[in-house]
């Protein structure tokens, strides 16, 4: 059984977390250096995998750091925004789209990071959470993938896919809103509960 210690750096799930950040560039290349649009898109759906990928291994390799507790939701955070930027910045999204999902993270880290310094209890992520996570990280690939350079017309799949990935993308957006809201209440105990125990220490 995992005792909770701290297994260093070098782990797989790091090398997995550290092999997701030195591929952004590599994104970034494929969609404004090169006619691979397609790519690019293949790229960041595989980038937004290895999110899943690196939390799997800690879990099951009993592998869990300090250092991956930090880079791990760096990394997270900086795929996200690179990624919607990027998909809205060859206007294969709509910026207002783009712009709404960016606020909602701005608000996700600002708070994780407020708890945290105020020394709140640890929140359980909620499951409707983690679907709207995947809704999103799924939309921007499947945006990236159904546009064309220079506004050529879309083929026939294109259209069927782009119109499938807009219900799926704002109902994401939609719900990971909702979810937020629904983190207001947990936070809130938790930050009482946190200082509660800090109280009886």
């Amino acid at each position: 059984m995992h005792d909770g210690s701290d297994a260093g750096w070098r782990t797989w799930p790091n090398l997995v977390t550290v092999v997701r950040l030195a591929l952004i560039p590599a994104f970034l290349w494929l969609l404004f250096s090169t006619a691979h649009r397609a790519d690019a898109a293949w790229l960041l759906a595989g980038l937004g995998a290895t999110d899943w990928i690196d939390g799997f291994l800690a879990r099951r390799l009993h592998q869990t750091s300090n250092i991956g507790k930090i880079i791990d939701p760096v990394a997270d955070r900086l795929l996200v925004v690179v990624g919607l930027l990027a998909v809205a910045a060859v206007g294969a999204v709509p910026w207002w789209f783009a712009i709404a999902t960016l606020v909602r993270e701005v608000i996700v880290s600002t708070m994780t990071i407020a708890l945290a310094a105020l020394g709140a209890a640890r929140i359980d992520v909620l499951w409707w959470g983690k679907v709207s996570t995947f809704a999103l990280m799924a939309t921007f690939p499947l945006f990236l993938l159904t546009s064309n350079a220079h506004e050529a017309p879309l083929a026939g799949w294109q259209q069927v896919v782009r119109a499938g990935t807009w219900v799926g993308g704002v109902l994401g957006l939609a719900l990971s809103w909702v979810v937020l809201l629904g983190y207001v209440k947990p936070a809130l105990v938790a930050l009482r509960t946190g200082r509660q125990g800090r109280k009886i220490l």
